[in-house]
């Protein structure tokens, strides 16, 4: 790609997410569902104005480098506006719904496969590639939930702070599945020691943590409403997630939305959050959520794919909303509240992609299985926020 490709890349991108944002809010649908609309329609799947490049492949291409900036400042912006005291008090019944969330869509991706294709004996190459069908499945992304949330005005409310922090947990349960999944595969990779980098990484987390925040909090009292308090913010949102990713192997947007975490009790945590939006607005978070549709082809799938893709879609939406929701139920949350807890965590985004890029490399799943993926993304990111505006229609905002 020429260097001044990325230019004209970004002004189609940024246009075409405004237009198709306005027109999705005159419509009385959330905005982001506009955005990722028109990621579609400029992608190679209708127009064929803009194409993102297959980072999986090694390159390193501009747009999808800043869609992934787009959702590490969104999870930063997250955590900036999480309640700490809701979090701790959601923390245990986050954890359950999170592993049901977990473990219902990895059994029910499983079945599913082995309906399609034949059951397999426990332990062969057949029987790996269905459990790694369930694992996609397992992985939620809270994004677009937290936009939709936050577009609502519901994103710190018990629901909201519930689901952020499933997610969150959903993200270390998965990444856990995941690699005890390839390792079976692959012997190289150690499940135990995945589980104890998980836990290094939050015990680093909480140290890193209450040094920073004494620091930044001293700071914040003698410069209050200053920029460098933003700036110093917004190195440490990057500092976690890079540390989380290359140190860990946790995923970078945990590591972002803890970073938000440790700087949520300062008294400018929203100017901070303010600050940060204005960027995320502006230019990465448009190209995040049209990254979804832009990386959608539906020129190569067959009908057997298209049918397994629908079920797919199907069977992994209804595992998310019945794990989490039954749970939640489980957990004292009203029937209402369940399934918004329910749907709030269908979602599914560059974790469901970075999980299948895994086992394309590792050669545990066929190329063309690529396309449910991006389809279930694909819906979920747009029935997610459709769905929840309408289950928060009659509530009223919380402020």
């Amino acid at each position: 790609m020429e260097t001044y490709s990325i230019c004209r890349d970004l002004a189609i991108i940024i246009i075409a997410a405004k237009f198709c944002a306005i027109v999705a809010r005159k419509c009385k649908a959330p905005q982001v569902v506009g955005q990722i609309i028109a990621g579609l329609l400029i992608g190679p799947s209708v127009l064929g104005l803009v194409t993102i490049g297959d980072t999986a492949a090694g390159a390193v291409d501009p747009l999808s480098v800043i869609a992934e900036i787009g959702v590490i400042l969104l999870m930063f912006s997250a955590g900036l506006e999480t309640d700490m005291k809701e979090l701790i008090k959601t923390g245990p019944v986050a954890t359950l719904i999170a592993c049901a969330g977990v473990a219902i869509p990895l059994v029910g991706g499983t079945v599913l496969y082995e309906c399609f294709y034949g059951f397999s004996p426990i332990g062969s190459e057949e029987f790996l590639s269905a459990v790694f069908i369930g694992t996609i499945m397992t992985a939620t992304s809270v994004s677009i939930t937290v936009q939709s949330l936050r577009e609502l005005g519901h994103l710190k409310g018990k629901v909201g702070t519930t689901i952020l922090s499933a997610a969150i947990i959903d993200d270390v349960i998965g990444i856990i599945v995941l690699t005890i999944v390839v390792g079976f595969k692959d012997p190289a990779n150690n499940p135990a020691r995945v589980l104890i980098s998980t836990v290094l990484f939050f015990v680093f987390a909480i140290i890193v943590g209450i040094v920073t925040y004494k620091i930044i909090k001293w700071m914040d009292s003698r410069y209050p409403r200053t920029r460098r308090i933003p700036i110093i913010g917004l190195a440490l949102c990057f500092s976690m997630a890079f540390i989380a990713e290359k140190y860990f192997g946790i995923a970078d947007i945990t590591g972002a939305y803890v970073a938000g975490i440790i700087l949520c009790n300062l008294n400018d945590s929203e100017y901070i959050e303010t600050k940060v939006d204005i960027n995320s607005y502006m230019i990465f978070g448009p190209v995040f959520f049209a990254s979804i549709g832009l990386k959608t082809s539906l020129n190569s799938v067959s009908w057997g794919i298209l049918a397994f893709s629908i079920m797919f879609v199907v069977v992994a939406l209804v595992c998310k909303i019945i794990g989490c929701g039954l749970m939640a139920r489980l957990c004292h949350f009203n029937w209402p509240d369940s399934l918004k807890i329910g749907v709030g965590m269908m979602t599914r985004g560059e974790v469901a992609l970075i999980v299948a890029q895994k086992g394309l490399a590792v050669g545990m799943i066929s190329s063309v299985y690529f396309t449910a993926v991006i389809l279930l993304i694909m819906f979920s990111s747009i029935l997610t926020p459709i769905i929840l505006k309408v289950l928060y229609a009659k509530d009223p905002i919380e402020v």
